[in-house]
């Protein structure tokens, strides 16, 4: 048998509204998912519900009068607030005992013991109802003086979970019982209720399953009654192998729990641990969040040390967040590193494809020197070629450098991406991406450009300014060896003459390229079209 300290928890913690219907789990998760949205406003009706009780209060002078009003505000904290709930009851004690009145004072101490079991407080709980003179009472309040009486005795001895304390707690709490059912008329909602407990505790299931059904079938009952019953009848049916029918009266209770603001429930909690088994994390961890919240915010000890039961779930999915992160940052280091790859690829690539120029050029050098001594136009010829493939083999060794450079600067970070993923690092290593400049990396690149430009062709910007009067000079930009201007018509010098491959290599639009070349074309003394044969005529060294 499992542990009756949950059937006690079922019974007498559920607080909410029942319907009785044949719907599926997840239609009724679902439903729960959706009030559990608009859990604030069913608490902000209840609380609009206790100040109006206190307006009325603070207008009322008559004790009796305000005994009724303490009474009222009770039954609105009992099952929201523990603490508010026994200053309530102490005032409802503080209030018989002014007016003198033996029948009201035993009531009122049933108020203290209800809210003294509710914080787990055993012992006392017993103290004070053995303080209550039970000739004083109403039948009614006799039948729900035993029945208080018995649940305390049982919750003390599942809280106890000792052999020896329950073979005193179960049979007392069995005696109560029947006290409680000798002074019920049989059929009505207390005699059904104690007898559906006295099943529970001696374990006559099919029993049970009749009293609660027959309890769920009285009209006019309360929610707190019929989640009381819906509870009971759940763990009932899980006993006996049902355990469909036992989620689903466990959810439409915790429904009713947050629509009636109750926070003394264990219905969202029982749920969470069902979802949890059956691998519903998400849902789970929904569910034990707010059971956490309703057992802090009611604020028993008892019911605080209940629900610390469940903090392994919620770390359970916190680490199951974390897990999915860390997996996210494995595939980005996974492409980064793919990305290296093909950087390497076309390194190696473009390096034969050089090969095979290299050794092409070697093929027109042997040529040009067996012709210069025949021909003159062939030896401007080769002039022109020598200059080509000295450029060529200088930026040869340009792009090399740019690429070791740039394939060192990957593996440096590869390098720190994975220790930071190995040490769950997961901010830095974020950081570490975010902190990659591509506009520097693109200033860094012209710098070198220039620089292998200018050692190529030193005069280059005494010849290109010679082309200009002096108001019409292009300046360069302080910390740069060349302008814009001036870089533009080095790729034409080089030989590029595509407005879109020196948009590309720049970084700008093929409109933006044409413009500041007829600009600068413009603010020649040149001719326009004899520009780019005057830039194409400074030589190398």
């Amino acid at each position: 048998m499992k542990s009756r300290f949950s059937i006690l928890f079922c019974l007498f913690f559920c607080a909410s509204h029942f319907t009785y219907a044949q719907t599926s789990t997840d239609s009724l998760l679902n439903k729960l998912n959706a009030v559990l949205a608009d859990k604030d406003v069913f608490v902000k009706q209840k609380q609009d519900r206790i100040e109006a009780l206190n307006k009325k209060l603070n207008k009322v002078n008559d004790l009796r009068q305000k005994y009724g009003l303490y009474e009222l505000l009770f039954n609105e904290y009992k099952n929201f607030s523990y603490d508010s709930a026994y200053n309530y009851a102490k005032k409802l004690e503080l209030a018989a005992t002014q007016l003198n009145d033996p029948a009201l004072l035993a009531s009122a101490k049933m108020q203290v013991g209800f809210t003294l079991i509710s914080s787990g407080m055993f012992k006392e709980t017993i103290e004070k109802l053995n303080s209550i003179d039970v000739s004083l009472l109403s039948d009614a309040n006799k039948v729900e003086y035993y029945f208080l009486k018995a649940r305390s005795y049982f919750d003390w001895s599942d809280f106890d979970r000792n052999g020896d304390y329950s073979a005193i707690y179960n049979p007392a709490g069995i005696k109560c019982v029947d006290s409680a059912l000798a002074l019920s008329q049989p059929g009505a909602y207390a005699y059904l209720a104690s007898k559906g407990l006295k099943d529970l505790r001696l374990g006559n299931y099919p029993e049970g399953v009749n009293d609660y059904e027959s309890l769920l079938n009285i009209k006019n009952l309360t929610p707190h009654q019929f989640a009381i019953n819906a509870c009971c009848l759940s763990f009932i049916y899980e006993e006996l192998g049902h355990k469909d029918q036992s989620i689903d009266l466990l959810i439409q209770a915790a429904i009713s729990d947050i629509q009636s603001a109750t926070k003394e429930t264990v219905a969202i909690y029982k749920v969470a641990d069902y979802l949890y088994k059956k691998g519903d994390l998400k849902n789970a961890y929904t569910y034990i969040n707010q059971a956490v919240d309703e057992a802090n915010f009611y604020g028993a000890r008892h019911r605080q040390v209940t629900i610390s039961s469940i903090l392994p779930i919620i770390e359970a999915q916190r680490m199951t967040a974390v897990e999915q992160q860390r997996k996210s940052l494995i595939i980005y280091s996974s492409i980064i590193t793919v990305l290296v790859i093909f950087v390497v690829l076309f390194a190696v690539i473009i390096f034969m494809q050089l090969k095979k120029l290299r050794i092409a050029d070697n093929l027109i050098k042997e040529a040009n020197i067996s012709l210069q001594e025949n021909n003159k136009a062939l030896e401007e010829l080769n002039k022109n070629l020598s200059t080509a493939n000295k450029i060529k083999n200088e930026y040869i060794g340009y792009y090399f450098n740019i690429n070791t450079i740039y394939i060192e600067k990957l593996e440096s970070f590869q390098t720190s991406l994975d220790k930071k993923l190995s040490s769950k690092r997961y901010e830095d290593a974020h950081a570490a991406v975010k902190k990659l400049n591509l506009e520097d990396e693109r200033h860094q690149l012209f710098h070198t450009f220039d620089k292998v430009f200018l050692r190529l062709f030193p005069d280059f910007i005494h010849k290109f300014d010679a082309l200009f009067n002096g108001d019409n000079e292009i300046l360069i930009p302080e910390g740069q060896l060349l302008s814009t201007e001036h870089r533009i018509f080095a790729l034409i010098r080089m030989g590029i003459h595509d407005n879109d491959r020196i948009a590309k290599l720049l970084g700008y639009s093929v409109n933006t390229i044409y413009s500041y070349k007829n600009r600068i074309k413009n603010k020649s003394f040149v001719a326009n079209d004899e520009f780019d044969n005057h830039i194409m005529a400074i030589e190398a060294v």
